[in-house]
């Protein structure tokens, strides 16, 4: 199997998409103005030549960690079921902590980690699910509160993880 990774925050903070409105009334969203926030990471797995795609999501309050990192690559094993994974991801510093890394060693004999190239977020597939996320879930939403952002977030993976909708990602990317 492959698997890209990657990680993105959103906030209580509103994503503000343009929007139509009377003429003559300028739209207005409230907002908690906190900055207050939750991380998703998540991958999308598929076969070599692109089939049976799947997204693999979990949200962490606050920006993550490698003890997070840790955490999700523990419940991706469980996830995988005994099958092997060649993960790409980026080179974001909790990738690189010593406690991924040692993590890495021991466990490659179901998991290798390879790293995208710096500078090249349009060949990570994920990029496309967390623009569509954002743009068509999150936009001009006024969030009040972790839970209300939580069950948004639930309800926008239970849409994005229709295989079309993956398979799409995967296309977009250029890999496939």
């Amino acid at each position: 199997m492959l698997g890209f990774q990657d990680e993105s925050g959103i906030s209580e903070r509103p994503f503000v998409m343009r929007t139509w409105a009377p003429k003559g009334e300028t739209p207005t969203i409230q907002s908690t103005g906190s900055w207050k926030n939750l991380t998703l990471s998540g991958i999308i797995t598929c076969t070599p030549p692109g089939r049976n795609p799947a997204l693999f999501l979990r949200i962490f309050r606050g920006s993550m960690k490698a003890t997070d990192i840790l955490r999700f690559l523990k419940e991706l094993k469980r996830q995988m079921n005994g099958r092997r994974l060649l993960l790409f991801w980026d080179g974001l510093p909790a990738h690189r902590a010593k406690i991924i890394q040692s993590y890495l060693a021991i466990h490659k004999s179901w998991l290798r980690v390879e790293r995208f190239p710096a500078y090249a977020p349009e060949l990570n597939p994920i990029e496309y699910l967390w623009s569509s996320m954002k743009r068509k879930d999150m936009a001009n939403r006024v969030p009040a509160g972790f839970d209300t952002l939580r069950r948004t977030v639930h309800k926008s993976k239970r849409r994005l993880s229709n295989g079309k909708l993956l398979k799409g990602f995967l296309k977009s990317s250029g890999l496939y």
